[in-house]
């Protein structure tokens, strides 16, 4: 008679992979890309295309210098997710050299130095975009304006043209560029402005009663919605984030209209719900214990509020998950879960 086999644990699988949740991520990520090539023009795509030509290089590159297997690691679409997430922050116009040291900054410190997917302590898209605004704050500030402040956008022949050369003949790039809405409202509350006055001026309208920067993050919000339908994310990430961000902007905008913003410009503008869907809930340097995912993404949302309000950056998303990032094993340790028939 045939003996059964028997196997070591664990037992219980899923069909799901590293390669194929990245896939279903930056599935997510593409009403969000096509809101944005309506409201700002085709500067994304071509950020995009640098930053995967980028990411390709330094991956092969790395890869080999650590001794690893190339096909394998450059194809479980980890970089792309990076590159993906950061060049959503990034000013659809900016210089092609800033996507391009970026990327390399984000997959170099973020990822390889440590080890690998896996092993990296820090959200290696975060990693690049605080490295650009401490190190190049100019370029990083002056972003391509919406289609209701310039009525129309930059072709991709332009945006091509401006972000290789900076200028393109015959084009006045006065009117394509500006400050966002966060910036806007930190500049006017630095001159004794209210910030209803502020809001007036810079949040006009263009569809449906909203602005592009709010559209863009419906756009987050309806992928995101999508990737908790499949499974994909948990819902503690964006639940904490999202919750606690909209009661403190609720309790301030209360106490003082004049000096806080109501909660729909706090949820509606900056990368609020590109952080809350797509970057900290980032599996490898994120919480993994159902309280500490809570804990986790409340944490980022108190941080990103003061950091908004009170700090040096008119959106503190980058600065606020690393500093989360750091206190994610002491979040896990304290909030590990009951172990079945262990008594406390």
């Amino acid at each position: 008679m045939n003996q059964p086999t028997v196997s070591s644990s664990p037992y219980a699988h899923n069909n799901q992979n590293v390669r194929k949740v990245m896939l279903q991520v930056q599935i997510a990520a593409f009403p969000a890309l096509l809101a944005h090539i309506y409201l700002f023009g085709f500067g994304i795509v071509i950020q995009w295309m640098l930053a995967l030509t980028t990411a390709l290089a330094v991956e092969y590159f790395m890869l080999k210098l650590r001794g690893r297997p190339v096909l394998p690691f450059i194809t479980d679409m980890s970089a792309l997710i990076t590159i993906t997430g950061l060049v959503f922050c990034i000013p659809p116009d900016a210089p092609w050299w800033i996507v391009v040291t970026g990327s390399a900054f984000a997959l170099i410190f973020g990822k390889h130095l440590y080890g690998g997917l896996g092993y990296n302590p820090f959200n290696p898209a975060m990693l690049g975009y605080a490295f650009l605004l401490i190190s190049f704050p100019v370029q990083m500030t002056q972003w391509t304006m919406p289609v209701e402040f310039t009525q129309h956008t930059l072709d991709f022949m332009q945006s091509a043209q401006y972000i290789f050369t900076g200028h393109i003949p015959d084009v006045s790039l006065d009117m394509y560029t500006g400050a966002t809405p966060l910036n806007e409202m930190r500049t006017g509350l630095s001159q004794g402005q209210p910030i209803t006055d502020t809001l007036s001026k810079d949040m006009q309208t263009t569809l449906g009663g909203l602005n592009s920067w709010a559209w863009i993050n419906l756009a987050f919000l309806l992928g995101g919605l999508w990737m908790l339908y499949s499974g994909v994310i948990s819902w503690q990430y964006p639940i904490g984030f999202l919750g606690t961000l909209a009661i403190i902007s609720f309790v301030f905008n209360q106490v003082d209209p004049e000096l806080y913003p109501p909660m729909d410009v706090v949820l509606l503008t900056g990368g609020t719900m590109l952080a809350a869907f797509f970057i900290i809930t980032d599996p490898v340097t994120a919480s993994t214990t159902p309280k500490g995912k809570l804990i986790y993404a409340a944490g980022i949302a108190v941080l990103v509020y003061v950091i908004r309000n009170w700090g040096a950056f008119p959106d503190g998303i980058a600065f606020a998950i690393l500093l989360m990032n750091i206190a994610v094993p002491l979040i896990d340790q304290y909030t590990q879960p009951r172990v079945f028939g262990h008594k406390r």
